[in-house]
């Protein structure tokens, strides 16, 4: 999504994602647009243009994988690739109304991939199909050993879990944090899909908002270092809106990064106390519809101004912060925008996952109609 890079020597090897879709069978037909090295939700890209939502063409796709959810909305391609660090496959998933796999971190090789935040980023795919998306994870997923960071553990192949019931799964809503400052729209879906399951349980999760915060201050300090030199050299080439941010980065004190990643580890341990009671939480993925190209920078929601683009991800960035898996499945109303709402599982059970989303697109309450 720069134009740093555009005059670079192309790649003489594959990413190992690209690789293994390549050696499954996958015909590889394009680069996708997006937000500048991934810092964005919004794919407004300054270099390339925005990126436009084909269910509305005034609105954006979300990002920063925005190219990638656009091109699937459209049918111009059956499945594609994302990154996610802080929600950008779940976030341009839902406002372009598609499935989308932000799979547990270490489960798929970030090899070959430019970092935005490297204790942060995932590779995962997006499709029209449940049935597309397990076929795609299980191509990529695995060890790798090009990736310090990939998990070791053999991966288990999700197409066989989509024939499985949901019978037994013990599935709940969250709420507190993940029911406030959003929209009648996105509550209406996560009840729709809560309804369809026979879900009544809920559940929180403790200091979502400090964890979104604490995640926001690592994302910054790891992409800031990553891009140093080059802004030390060339911060004239950068996407401003990018450049500001990463300058801004360089001024944190390391104690801020330190005091986030310990914060991250008692999050981490809150959560497990959760999944030993529920395999699968139901929330928004993002807290409104599609916003238009061009908005305002700041949005008010009930009596509180929060960034426009800046708050989708409010309800992604605390489940990435600690590598849960998530899926955004697609809730489309007649005449209405696309939302999306997110299943989360506990790390490395993506399975649970393809069952529950394989059964709600059976009962055809999520989709994704071509556009």
């Amino acid at each position: 999504g720069s134009k740093i890079n555009a005059d670079n020597a192309p790649a003489t090897r594959d990413a190992t994602a690209v690789a293994r879709l390549r050696t499954a069978g996958a015909v590889l037909v394009g680069a996708l647009n997006m937000d500048e090295y991934a810092y964005g939700f919004s794919t407004e890209n300054t270099h390339y243009g925005p990126t436009r939502n084909p269910h509305d063409p005034s609105r954006i796709a979300g990002g920063s994988s925005g190219g990638s959810a656009a091109a699937v909305a459209a049918d111009l391609v059956p499945l594609s690739l994302g990154t996610d660090t802080n929600g950008s496959i779940r976030v341009p998933a839902a406002l372009c109304g598609v499935f989308g796999l932000k799979p547990t971190f270490g489960r798929v090789s970030r090899a070959g991939v430019v970092p935005l935040a490297w204790s942060f980023d995932h590779v995962g795919p997006f499709a029209r199909r449940v049935a597309d998306l397990a076929a795609a994870f299980d191509a990529i997923a695995g060890p790798d050993a090009r990736d310090p960071a990939c998990a070791t553990r053999p991966a288990t192949a999700c197409t066989d879990a989509l024939e499985q019931e949901v019978d037994g799964l013990r599935i709940a809503v969250l709420v507190g944090h993940f029911a406030q400052l959003t929209t009648d729209e996105a509550l209406a879906a996560v009840a729709r899909v809560a309804r369809a399951l026979g879900v009544r349980r809920e559940v929180t999760l403790v200091e979502p908002e400090r964890a979104r915060a604490a995640a926001q201050v690592i994302t910054a300090c790891e992409a800031a270092a990553y891009h140093l030199d080059n802004l030390r050299s060339r911060a004239g080439d950068f996407d401003p809106m990018t450049r500001d941010r990463l300058l801004a980065a360089t001024l944190l004190p390391a104690t801020y990064y330190l005091r986030a990643q310990r914060f991250r580890e008692w999050f981490r341990a809150r959560a497990a106390d959760v999944f030993r009671h529920a395999d699968v939480l139901l929330a928004p993925t993002t807290p409104w519809p599609a916003p238009a190209i061009g908005a305002p920078w700041t949005t008010r929601i009930g009596g509180t101004e929060v960034f426009t683009r800046g708050h989708l991800g409010v309800f992604t960035q605390p489940l990435s912060f600690i590598g849960l898996p998530a899926m955004s499945v697609p809730v489309v109303a007649a005449g209405a925008l696309p939302v999306g709402v997110q299943l989360v599982a506990a790390p490395f059970n993506e399975a649970a996952l393809f069952r529950v989303a394989a059964r709600l697109e059976a009962e055809e309450v999520v989709s994704a109609p071509v556009v």
